[in-house]
């Protein structure tokens, strides 16, 4: 693997650190499911029609199928015109007899256009009775009707290899008559804290120990991006331990740690990681929150080592781990949607590192706004509570004013709302996480 420049030494680049971990991920295996199974899975092959769809000429209304020469007006004042009725189609039967001069079929929506009529016209122009039926209004030819292969072509390619199957992908998989279909496996992602100074939620625990919030956090975000969580627990802070841990952790396709990154005396997953042959690209990034974070492969498997504070560990959780989870299940695209906004505070740092601010983003006016979701410090978890986008302030950017535009990226859908923004419950400044 290629290590950027001082990589294990200084601060690596956002930018490069996530062009390293895409170029270590590859697409896993396929497999085939049905398609109540495939929804937000990522097609491994092209659907082709093997039919039109429609796959007949069919009415696009309840009404009459007609020659439109039979119902043309050529005067002035129209005339209704009466056409004998000599059959009814519903929905799912197909005619059996052609409409010849001065007659008409009854039909229904969906229902196949009989030989011989070139036009629907719509009941609710017409007065009919089991015989005949009354035209009022002329209508041109075609009217009323969707044509064979309106919308889709036998032969084409309609949903291509590396989409994401949503309701409207399932749907057509149905119209195609595609009950199973080859998709991308989903990455098994293990998942694993460590410190003595942690406990589960089922153990019973002193004042001086924390809940061990990052696995819960992080498995719903692997969950959110489609991946399978495997949850290895807390490793405490033993070499033996975390060794122990990462071993059974090495049968999933990435392994994702929580602490243990940092220079402290009990931070061992340097040493434990060179004693599992690991190869390692990164111990550092240039941004804030986030900057103690290892990256590199352990017996083939993709594993990173992610900082301890909680906002820390799910910042970098979408900058690097959720980028190679989606290429691992054969994604097109690996980024958050991202767009410009107004900032409507201040808000200054250094010009060493890239800094991602919790935010809130609203539309006024047809304008997005974004504001900070208050204090910023990197064990704030509220922040990421009430934050539906991260501010995304680069690295060379050492000051922000109110008015200014800037970039973050959306973590829910919730912006695209028309919507006043909350106040602050307490007037802030933005800190440096």
């Amino acid at each position: 693997m290629v290590k950027a420049p001082d990589a294990l030494t200084g601060l690596t680049p956002l930018h490069e650190a996530q062009r390293i971990v895409l170029d270590a991920a590859a697409p896993l295996g396929l497999e085939k499911v049905s398609i109540l199974d495939a929804l937000g899975r990522v097609l491994g092959e092209d659907v082709i029609a093997e039919r039109h769809n429609p796959p007949w000429d069919n009415s696009a209304m309840d009404g009459f199928a007609v020659r439109a020469e039979d119902i043309a007006q050529d005067h002035a004042i129209s005339k209704p015109v009466t056409l004998t009725v000599i059959e009814d189609v519903p929905a799912g039967k197909m005619p059996t007899q052609s409409v010849g001069k001065g007659q008409a079929i009854r039909i229904m929506t969906g229902a196949p256009i009989p030989k011989g009529a070139d036009t629907v016209v719509k009941v609710e122009d017409t007065e009919h009775t089991p015989e005949s039926v009354r035209v009022f209004k002329p209508e041109t030819r075609g009217a009323n009707i969707r044509p064979q292969g309106e919308d889709v072509k036998q032969g084409d390619c309609i949903i291509p290899k590396g989409t994401r199957i949503r309701s409207g992908e399932a749907g057509m998989l149905a119209i195609l008559a595609k009950s199973f279909v080859l998709v991308y496996q989903r990455p098994r992602v293990a998942i694993l804290s460590t410190g003595d100074e942690l406990a589960d939620l089922d153990e019973r625990f002193s004042e001086e120990k924390i809940i061990n919030s990052n696995s819960y956090g992080i498995a719903a975000a692997v969950q959110e991006a489609g991946g399978v969580p495997i949850l290895l627990g807390i490793a405490r802070d033993t070499p033996a331990a975390l060794k122990e841990k990462i071993s059974h952790g090495l049968n999933a396709d990435i392994l994702v740690l929580s602490g243990g990154v940092s220079m402290g005396d009990y931070d061992f997953t340097k040493a434990v990681f060179r004693d599992l042959g690991a190869e390692m690209n990164f111990w550092k990034l240039a941004i804030r929150p986030g900057q103690p974070l290892a990256f590199g492969k352990i017996q083939g498997k993709l594993a990173f080592g992610l900082p301890g504070n909680p906002v820390s560990s799910m910042v970098t959780f979408e900058q690097l781990v959720r980028p190679a989870m989606l290429k691992l299940s054969g994604a097109s695209s690996y980024g958050r949607p991202m767009l410009q906004a107004e900032f409507q505070e201040k808000f200054s740092k250094r010009n060493d590192r890239r800094h991602f601010l919790r935010g809130v983003l609203w539309r006024e006016g047809g304008v997005f706004k974004v504001r900070t979701t208050g204090d910023q410090g990197s064990g704030i978890l509220t922040s990421m509570v009430k934050a539906n986008c991260l501010i995304d302030i680069p690295v060379d950017v050492e000051r922000i004013h109110p008015g200014d535009s800037v970039t973050v990226q959306l973590l829910s859908g919730s912006a695209w709302l028309e919507q006043a923004a909350p106040a602050p419950t307490t007037g802030h400044r933005p800190s440096c996480c």
